[in-house]
Order: C-alpha cells, then structure tokens, then sequence
C-alpha cells in the first residue's frame, strides 16, 4: 500500500518544491498542479516526487495523526 505524505513547501524553483514534513525534506514535482497558485507555506500532497492535492494546515495535521498512530500500533 502506497501512501501520500502531507509536506510543506519551503522553496519553489520554477516546477520543483522543496518540501519539509517531520525533519525531512524532499524535492516533488509540481507539474500535476501547475494549474494551482502554490506559495511557500502551502501544504501539498506527495506521493512518488509528485505534489498530487494541495491540502490545508489541518488536513495535513490529521494524516501526520493518523499516521503516528499507525506507526505505534505496528510497534506495539
């Protein structure tokens, strides 16, 4: 099972955003939403170096939730 991670963009270099979430940081490609006015701070979506869904403060908040839990679960 593949799962989308919730990162906030730190820098936008033309189509490429540089994207920290819990202390990593990772490059996506932002061509599947060159449609939308991305900004630094936004929270996108990634999945496979590809921001796919731009998503609020929030929603990011509640998939890092969800997916600490299922971490300590799996631990347990």
């Amino acid at each position: 099972m593949c799962f989308g991670i919730p990162m906030r963009i730190h820098a936008i270099d033309g189509l490429v955003a540089h994207c920290e979430a819990k202390g990593v940081e990772r490059r996506a490609s932002l061509l599947m939403l060159a449609h939308e006015s991305l900004v630094v701070g936004d929270y996108v979506v990634v999945h496979l170096g590809h921001a796919i869904e731009r998503v609020d403060p929030e929603t990011a908040a509640e998939a890092w939730r969800l997916y600490d839990e299922m971490l300590a679960a799996g631990r347990g």
